[in-house]
This record gives structure tokens, sequence and C-alpha cells, in this order.
């Protein structure tokens, strides 16, 4: 396993790849790695000659200051991990690598109505900083696919409409999500669960498992109404359970005129904020 921690370093290894006529696959992380992330690289691996795995806390789509400084670091453990699964080249830059002075990397790109519902309307600016880091990795790595879970599936939406709009020569593969045996979505941030609340936190599959079932039967907003007094438990404070278009992520009225749905869930239990979906229908 390769480890790399500035861009020249990196491109200069990957162009020795490409000069070989073989293909490049990419998982951006920030790191605190689980068996989610892992399954990232694992299904690279079997279409790429090539996998990177990038590691990098990114500054500029964290809204809230202390979020950022309690994110998770656990740097030693993620590349044990990488390697375990043979992960052929870890990218750990330096804030300074991916945003150096002098460097113009923002950019203008029209979201419309994605980043405003959901996790925009809860995070303002969050995925502005997303969408840049992405492709400003994008720009680095020049990879041949990019694979993202599913867990955080308004930020895959954005990307797939990153890359149409700005037609990025990239193919976006999204991994379906790795839950634990209880089907609690697997996340960097379960870690700061208290046992009590590592053991309710399975409510949230629950609720959007109980959803699936009752499409087409209720209501898409009685479902919604319902799925949230669902999660009005001790310590839960959901924020919203809405049931979206897949591609547009505009609310679902008519399930029968929409080909792809999709429900998403965030809800803090205790002082943790944990999101969720599940697809109803494709």
């Amino acid at each position: 396993m390769f480890l790399y921690r500035t861009l020249s370093e990196l491109q200069h290894y990957l162009n020795s790849r490409r000069r070989l006529g073989e293909q490049i696959g990419f998982a951006p992380t920030m790191g605190a790695l689980h068996s989610g992330h892992l399954d990232l690289i694992r299904h690279s691996k079997v279409h790429n000659a090539c996998t990177v795995c990038s590691i990098f806390v990114n500054p500029t789509q964290f809204n809230d200051p202390k979020d950022l400084e309690k994110y998770p670091r656990t740097p030693e453990k993620d590349l044990a991990m990488l390697e375990s699964v043979g992960t052929e080249v870890v990218f750990m830059p330096p804030v300074e690598e991916i945003y150096p002075p002098g460097l113009e990397t923002t950019f203008q790109l029209d979201l419309g109505q994605l980043d405003k519902v959901m996790e925009g309307a809860f995070r303002p600016g969050h995925f502005q900083g997303m969408a840049q880091v992405v492709k400003r990795l994008l720009d680095i790595v020049q990879p041949d696919r990019l694979y993202m879970g599913q867990k955080d599936f308004q930020q895959f939406s954005i990307v797939g409409h990153m890359i149409r709009q700005l037609t990025l020569p990239v193919e976006l593969v999204m991994v379906p999500t790795v839950r634990e045996t209880d089907g609690l979505a697997m996340s960097s941030r379960n870690v700061r669960l208290s046992p009590e609340q590592r053991a309710a936190a399975p409510a949230i599959y629950q609720t959007l498992s109980w959803a699936k079932a009752q499409l087409g039967i209720l209501p898409t907003a009685e479902i919604e109404v319902e799925a949230i007094r669902k999660l009005s438990l001790p310590e839960f404070r959901p924020e919203y359970f809405q049931i979206v278009d897949g591609r547009t992520l505009l609310p679902v009225v008519e399930p029968a005129t929409h080909e792809w749905i999709v429900a998403c869930v965030a809800s803090w239990v205790g002082e943790v904020r944990l999101i969720d979906n599940l697809e109803l229908k494709r």
C-alpha cells in the first residue's frame, strides 16, 4: 500500500498506472473508517486495476466549527483497515495541499433545490463545501469511477448532479449502506452513542422499514407524520422524515408517478446526529 501526502507524488504514481492503460477507482472519505468505507474499496477493486482512497477532513463542509473539532480522527487505525482489504493507494493530504494559497477552488454550481431540502435546511453551506472538495479531489485523482455510499444519499445525489452539470469524465457508483446486525447504519458517529442510546438507535431503520411497507397503502404525508411520531422517543430529536424522488429529492405525493422513491431521515440521539435512508421503490 502506497501512502501519499502531496498532490505531485500521487499524480506521478497514478500517471504511471494510466500509461499502462489501467483504470482507477476512487473512494473519498473523511477517515474514522468502518466497514461501510471498506465496502467502497471492495467494490472498486472488482472493476479497477488501481484503487485510491483519500482521507481528508474537509473544513469547508462544517457549518459548525465545534463539529469539525469533534470529528473523530483515527489515522493509524484507518491505514490498518485499508491495508487489510488491499487498498493500493491512500492519499492523506494536509489542508494546504487541497486548498493552497492563491488557488481558487470555489466554483458556481446551480444545485436548484438539491441543497435546500433535508440536510440542506439544517446544515446551510454544507453541500457547497462538500461539492467543492469532491470537485477538487476529482481534479487531482482523475479517476475513471467514483464510489460513494448510499447512506449519505443527498450527498450522492448532489455529486451526481455536479458531474452531469460540469460534464466530468467519471462514472459515479452508489454502494449500498452497510448496516450493523440490528439494522443501524454504520457511521463514524456511532462510537459517540452511550450504550443506552446505541440500543435504541435501530429504531431509525425500523421506522424506515415500516415506511417502505406502508408505501401505496397510506398517503406519503401520513407516513411522514407517523414516522416522526415513532421516532419521538426518549433522547431522540427527529429533524425530518421525508419521502422524496430519488433523482430530484422533491417530495413524493403520488408514488405511482415516480420510478425511484427514497425515504430520508435525520435525528439527534442524545448529542449525536444520525442520518439514514431507504429505497422504497426502484
